[in-house]
């Protein structure tokens, strides 16, 4: 069926015909199924845990299911006699259909491939499909798919922010108001499944980004090396700039490897002055010296660090997410003063270094999403001192050197999480003078009523409480947001404040870091 697939690179190709499994019916599982059913293709859903939603939904947009576990390749499965298998970011390369397709010659896509394929249902007023902008890295995807989304809009463009962020990227392809530019966020999942791709219909972005590199997600990948590898494929036939990480080797070694297409432009950013293709900080102003036909002698100023932290974007490691952001946007001629503009009315999401109250001079900061060391490391850069709240499921990652660099300059540390024994071995052995606290509680519920008890108890005027976890929620909590709120809610209720009422925090840290 190899043939056939080669053909199928566009929304007005007959896929009539073509045999599917899905795997997993999530929010990105159903938009494949929903995509493929309307092209015509014969699809069967195959997943364990069915939304009853989506599952309510798929006869009658004419797909199949089946539901039931799969330790093992199902009957049902092998007899759809499948030409692909397209599977949700959540099946990992070593799942048991995965090494089946793969063995049998069978096709592996994800949603991304057969987004990339179908590009050209809506298309721009000059006839083309819309551009697409790559955004990857350990840390600060979201918030710089976020954010350069604002700032193309800002410069006039139709943008949109997709991908893992939330929207999956079919259901921006099928909006039939059409975009400009789609700013794909992607995890190193998602780009795994893409780099098992090959051939002249492979994605070729506009531009794209690997913000940053640390040990994550090991349990999945099996080694740091393949995680290293997913997130190089980022960089693939891109066909203007490759954005890199100046402060992070492997981001630059990525783009030298990197296959891309002639004429494309390593463009490097960092919070130091920046060289002729690079954006970054001079005297606290931040320049693009990329982006512009003087660039050996001038610079253009985007904003300041001043006006950031005004707004709660002053911290470094949001400094350099902008500026990567800012790369991007620039790639498409988006003026300096529009970037400006769009920075003014740009506020972070919940639970990214969000400031839930300051009472009795101490400051309490929902760091939630910095689920894993690298984003810790960056919380903690913009708030030393801290009484950490650390701790929960650490996905295989070794959480010793983040506690060997960061753990002697905390006030104390309040460990909490399935994984506490390695964090407390890792304190006693690299920072044995900081008082360290462990909440042993099994029930969710109260967990952060005693983490805020003991930072209470530690934390004196002018100090600041950081829940900076470096680790996943799902031991003990839904969700990362889940652990955020009850953080939340459990320091209103030492305050005594509306602990229902999140929506009148301040929306980022309180200075620059």
């Amino acid at each position: 069926m190899s043939t056939d697939l080669d053909r199928l690179t566009s929304w007005n190709a007959d896929w009539s015909g073509l045999r599917v499994v899905v795997l997993g019916l999530s929010m990105t599982g159903f938009s494949v199924a929903d995509t493929l059913a309307e092209l015509g293709a014969d699809v069967l859903v195959v997943t364990e845990h069915a939304d009853d939603e989506y599952a309510r939904l798929l006869p009658v947009i004419g797909a199949q299911m089946w539901q039931g576990a799969l330790d093992a390749v199902p009957d049902e499965l092998i007899a759809h006699h499948p030409d692909v298998v397209i599977a949700s970011p959540g099946f990992a390369p070593h799942h048991p259909v995965i090494d089946w397709a793969r063995a049998t010659g069978v096709a592996v896509w994800g949603d991304i491939e057969l987004a990339w394929r179908v590009r050209d249902k809506v298309l721009r007023p000059d006839g083309a499909p819309a551009e697409w902008v790559l955004i990857t890295g350990t840390n600060g995807k979201t918030t710089t798919t976020q954010l350069t989304a604002t700032m193309l809009v800002a410069g006039g463009l139709r943008a949109a922010p997709c991908g893992n962020i939330g929207m999956p990227v079919l259901d921006a392809v099928r909006d039939p108001a059409g975009f400009d530019v789609l700013v794909v966020e992607l995890s190193s999942h998602q780009l795994w499944y893409l780099g098992l791709q090959n051939g002249d219909h492979r994605v070729s972005p506009h531009a794209s980004v690997c913000l940053n590199l640390a040990a994550d997600h090991l349990e999945w990948h099996g080694s740091f090396d393949a995680y290293r590898d997913a997130k190089a494929v980022v960089y693939q036939r891109t066909r203007v700039a490759c954005v890199y990480n100046k402060g992070d080797v492997a981001t630059r070694e990525m783009v030298e490897d990197a296959e891309v297409v002639e004429g494309c432009r390593a463009i490097g950013f960092d919070l130091g002055v920046p060289g002729p293709s690079d954006l970054g900080v001079v005297d606290g102003i931040l320049v693009d010296r990329a982006f512009l036909e003087e660039r050996r002698t001038n610079a253009l100023e985007l904003t300041t660090v001043d006006e950031l932290a005004e707004v709660g974007l002053g911290a470094p490691h949001v400094v350099a997410n902008i500026l990567a952001a800012a790369a991007l946007a620039r790639s498409f001629d988006v003026p300096p003063a529009a970037i400006r503009d769009a920075l003014r009315g740009f506020r972070l999401d919940p639970h990214r270094i969000e400031v839930i109250a300051v009472a009795e001079g101490v400051t309490w900061i929902d760091d939630s999403k910095a689920t894993n060391p690298h984003a810790a490391a960056s919380s903690l850069q913009a708030y030393p001192g801290s009484v950490w709240v650390i701790g929960g499921l650490l996905k295989g990652v070794d959480i010793d050197d983040l506690v060997a660099s960061r753990g002697p300059g905390v006030k104390a540390a309040i460990v909490i999480g399935v994984d506490r024994s390695d964090i407390m071995t890792a304190f006693g052995r690299h920072a044995p003078a900081v008082p360290v606290f462990e909440v042993d509680h099994a029930q969710t519920e109260d967990v952060m009523t005693e983490v805020v008890a003991l930072a209470a108890g530690v934390a004196q005027d002018g100090d600041v409480v950081l829940l900076a976890p470096a680790a996943a929620s799902f031991d003990q909590f839904a969700s990362y947001s889940d652990r955020g709120r009850r953080f939340a809610d459990a320091v209103n209720a030492r305050i005594g404040k509306d602990a229902g009422d999140i929506n009148d925090r301040p929306s980022g840290p309180v200075g620059s870091g």
